[in-house]
C-alpha cells in the first residue's frame, strides 16, 4: 500500500472538492498564484538592487572634536527653566 497511490490522491481530491465547493478552489488558485507572482517579482527587484552601486554618501563624517563641540552648544543649564 503506497501512501500517494492515485486511488488516494483521488479520494483526497473528492473530499477536498466537496468541503470547498470548485468556485472557493477558483479563488484560492487564483489568489495563489497572485501571490507567487508578486513573490518573484519582489525576488527580482532585490537581485536588481543588489547589482546596482550604492549611491554616494555625501555626508561627512563628524571627528571626535566636532562631536564634542556640538554636545556643549546643544546642553542648556541644569538651573535654567524653560516656559511651559
Amino acid at each position: 500500500m503506497d501512501l500517494f497511490s492515485p486511488k488516494h490522491l483521488l479520494i483526497v481530491l473528492v473530499v477536498v472538492l466537496l468541503v470547498f465547493g470548485t468556485k472557493k478552489l477558483r479563488t484560492i488558485g487564483s489568489d495563489l498564484g497572485q501571490a507567487v507572482r508578486g513573490f518573484k517579482e519582489s525576488m527580482k527587484d532585490g537581485e536588481r538592487e543588489a547589482e546596482t552601486p550604492p549611491a554616494a554618501i555625501e555626508a561627512r563624517q563628524i571627528t571626535g572634536q566636532e562631536r564634542e563641540k556640538a554636545a556643549a552648544t546643544d546642553k542648556t543649564p541644569a538651573n535654567e527653566k524653560t516656559p511651559v
